[in-house]
Formats: structure tokens, C-alpha cells, sequence
């Protein structure tokens, strides 16, 4: 059954027919049709400039007319139309200078990867295929259409895109395109950050992304962007602890045994242990004190770096500043227990420290300890409101600062003990110690 999504895009390309302009599904919705894998959209390809795309649908936006795109809004969704194309110079290594509009061969021939540029006729569903697509789909193989080195030198994004398609399909990577993308690795670090942040983010979200990592590192195109992870490779750790491996390794079978996680997650898997390589030393055994801590401050650089924003860089920051306090959970006073539980987004906080163990020693009593917590202790008992705050401490005669905080904060500790359970009680005790 034909779906919504696919609907309208088939009334998209049935109205540029009617018009007179050929018209077809393009990319990465004709792989997946191919794949057996339904696709989240569906993008078309035409001969009809964009102006004329516009002069035909009512509710259109030109979000790159300049480069023959143009949106066209139906009654649920939008539907990317793109007139057929040859790009010309690609200066900043990204984009191209200008285009020329083409025919449909002449546009697929541009495009990245043979399973990237098959055409379909929804009307009949027949894949027009110049490339070679279906055949490497057969064969679960990446494969730059035409000249590999041409490809990645004209869109050095490109070189990530092989390997997340690589990645995610489990496929390899065809040999002549493979040694293209190690000659111009280097380059990488020409590409805006914003650019290689979200090609990282869609890896690291994907499937498979500890795979991804792996060849990033064996293409080398981990150190032009992150010479903080690339510098892993080769970290030795206690084997009693990490019989995994380096610290390179483990970071990738956290990567490859997530399950879906969200951006914030992904990034701290990624960046966790960074903190490693500068803090290691040699004593009764190799020891990394306060990796963690080191990590964080990395996490932050590396963030701010790519332009995430700042609502994601505190998130991932506090779970890389974090990650080491799982190992004393079950000797950990209640008070602050209850404070570890309460920490934002607690489920991200518990689901790096579950993937920190199964990638090492494979131990989780102190993520199902913490699971048996959260089913005994409702949100008000983890994070009750606070008996006191600055204005009772006004209102009992104690001038602003620093005091104030540590005030506060010990009598939040005896709150969460439940040694203190009510206002009164709480001026009380602070009355007798300050």
C-alpha cells in the first residue's frame, strides 16, 4: 500500500508531468526502495527550472534556487524538487560556485555514491540505474560514482558520508574509493565545522557507529577533526578492568552497543574517556585519576569547537564530568545518592555508565543497584523541594554570601537524609550551628 509520505510526493512529479517536465524519485529514497527499507521521504528530481517549479505549486520555498532546489509544501508534508544539474568549482570544498541545469543522466552522474544515484519512475516503478547502483547493492558495496578523487574533492563532506553509508548498510567500501577517500583525508579540516558536527552527529546516532569509528581512524580522518578521540589509539588499560582493549576500543564498542541514543549521549560516548591519554600513570597498576574530570574540560572545547549549542554542551559535558561516580553508588551516603538521581536527564546519565561497563569488565550491579533505587524512591523523595532558601535565612537574620551556601546546602544534605523533614525543624538546626 502506497504510503501518505510517498503519496505526495507522487502528486508532486504527476503535476510536473502534466506540465510537460520529466520527473522522477531520486536518491536516497530509490536505495532504500531498493533495500527493501521504507523510506522517511521522498525527494524528485525534474527537468523544470526552478522558476518554473515555483509558477506551478502554490506554496513553494526557494531554499536553494540558486542551486536548482526549491521546496514545494503539499497539504501534510514538503517535498524537495530539484532541477536536474551539473555543479561547477567547488572552491570552499563543500559547495559548488555555480551549476548548469542538465539532463537526468548528466545529473546522477554528480551525485556521491552509486546507491545514492538510481532514479525511479513512481508511475511505474522501473529504477532507471546508469551507475551501477542495484549491482553494488547486491554486493553491499560503497562506491564513488566516476572518479573517486574527483567526487571527494569537489564535497569533502563526502568522505564522512562513505563512511556513515558504509556504516549503517554494513557494506565496504569498493577499493578504488576507499584509497581516494585516505589521499584526501587530509582536507577534511577544510569543511565548515558546522558541516562535519552534524555528518558526526548523524554517525554516531546511526547504527553501527563504533564501526564508523573504526574506519575513521584506519582512513585517517579522525585527526583533522577530533585529534582528541584519534589520540585513544594506543592508550593502554588495566587488563583487569578493560580486557577489551585500548581505550580507543572500548570507546567503539560503546558506540556500536548503543541503541538509538540521543545526540547528548552519543557525544559523550564518543568524548568519556578523553581524558584518559593526559592523566595515565604507571603506580601498582596503570591508573587515569580524574579522567573524568580532564574529559570534561576536552568535551567542552571539542563542543564549542563544532558549534553545538549550549543547552547539548552542558548536558554532554555533565555526563563526561559524571561518568566516574557510578563506581561508588552502593556506598554512597543517601543524601548524595539522591543527588546523583536527580541530576537532569538521569536516564542519559545511567545509560553511559550501563555502555561503560558491557564495553569492559561487563560487571552492572551498580546500574541494576540504581534501577532498584529509582523503583523505591518517587521523584519528590530524589528532588523534595527545599525546606530553606536564602529568603528564610534573610528573614532569620543572616546577611547574604557565602555562608548562604554552605548553609543551604548542609541543610539540604539532612533534607535528603531525612533527618530534617519540615521548615521549622530546619531554622532550628541552623540556629544551634551558625
Amino acid at each position: 500500500m502506497t504510503s501518505a509520505i510517498r503519496a505526495d510526493a507522487e502528486t508532486v512529479v504527476r503535476a510536473l508531468r502534466q506540465a510537460g517536465h520529466e520527473a522522477y524519485f531520486v536518491g536516497g529514497c530509490v536505495r532504500d526502495m531498493v533495500m527493501g527499507i521504507d523510506p522517511h521521504d521522498y525527494d524528485v528530481a525534474t527537468s523544470a527550472t526552478p522558476d518554473q517549479v515555483m509558477a506551478l505549486f502554490p506554496r513553494t520555498a526557494a531554499v536553494g534556487a540558486q542551486f536548482g532546489v526549491i521546496l514545494v509544501h503539499t497539504e501534510s508534508r514538503s517535498v524537495e524538487v530539484a532541477t536536474f544539474r551539473v555543479d561547477q568549482g567547488y572552491e570552499d570544498g563543500r559547495h559548488p560556485e555555480s551549476v548548469r541545469f542538465a539532463t537526468a543522466r548528466e545529473d546522477v552522474l554528480r551525485r556521491d555514491f552509486t546507491i545514492n544515484g538510481m532514479m525511479l519512475d513512481p508511475k511505474t516503478d522501473e529504477v532507471i540505474d546508469w551507475v551501477g547502483g542495484r549491482e553494488d547493492i547486491r554486493r553491499r558495496v560503497i562506491r564513488a560514482i566516476g572518479n573517486p578523487l574527483e567526487r571527494f574533492r569537489e564535497d569533502k563532506l563526502r568522505l564522512l558520508r562513505a563512511i556513515r553509508f558504509a556504516a549503517r548498510f554494513e557494506y565496504s567500501i569498493e577499493p578504488e574509493t576507499y584509497n581516494a577517500i585516505s589521499q584526501v583525508a587530509n582536507s577534511l579540516g577544510e569543511v565548515s565545522q558546522e558541516r562535519i558536527r552534524d555528518e558526526l552527529v548523524r554517525i554516531l546516532t546511526g547504527p553501527h557507529a563504533g564501526r564508523a569509528l573504526r574506519l575513521m581512524r584506519d582512513l585517517e580522518l579522525l585527526a583533522p577533526i577530533l585529534p582528541e578521540v584519534d589520540a585513544l589509539v594506543g592508550v593502554e588499560q588495566p587488563p583487569q578492568f578493560h580486557p577489551e582493549g585500548d581505550v580507543f576500543e572500548h570507546t567503539c564498542i560503546m558506540l556500536d552497543e548503543a541503541r538509538s541514543p540521543s545526540l547528548e549521549l552519543a557525544v559523550a560516548a564518543l568524548l568519556h574517556d578523553t581524558g584518559k591519554p593526559s592523566t595515565q600513570t604507571y603506580v601498582d597498576r596503570i591508573r587515569f585519576n580524574e579522567h573524568d574530570k580532564a574529559g570534561e574540560t576536552i568535551a567542552r572545547e571539542i563542543c564549542r569547537r563544532l558549534r553545538f549549542s549550549s543547552d547539548q554542551t552542558e548536558q554532554i559535558a555533565s555526563l563526561v564530568g559524571s561518568h566516574m561516580r557510578f563506581a561508588a553508588v552502593q556506598r554512597m551516603k543517601l543524601s548524595t545518592l539522591k543527588r546523583l538521581l536527580a541530576l537532569p536527564r538521569f536516564d542519559e546519565h545511567l545509560e553511559l555508565h550501563r555502555l561503560d561497563c558491557i564495553a569492559s569488565h561487563g560487571k552492572v550491579d551498580n546500574y541494576e543497584f540504581l534501577q532498584q533505587k529509582l523503583r523505591e524512591l518517587s521523584q519528590e523523595e530524589i528532588a523534595p523541594e527545599p525546606l530553606l532558601t536564602g529568603r528564610d535565612l534573610i528573614e532569620m537574620g543572616y546577611a547574604p554570601g557565602a555562608l548562604f551556601h554552605t548553609i543551604l546546602s548542609a541543610v539540604r544534605d539532612e533534607q535528603l537524609e531525612g533527618t530534617l523533614t519540615g521548615n521549622e525543624q530546619a531554622r532550628e538546626w541552623v540556629r544551634k550551628r551558625w
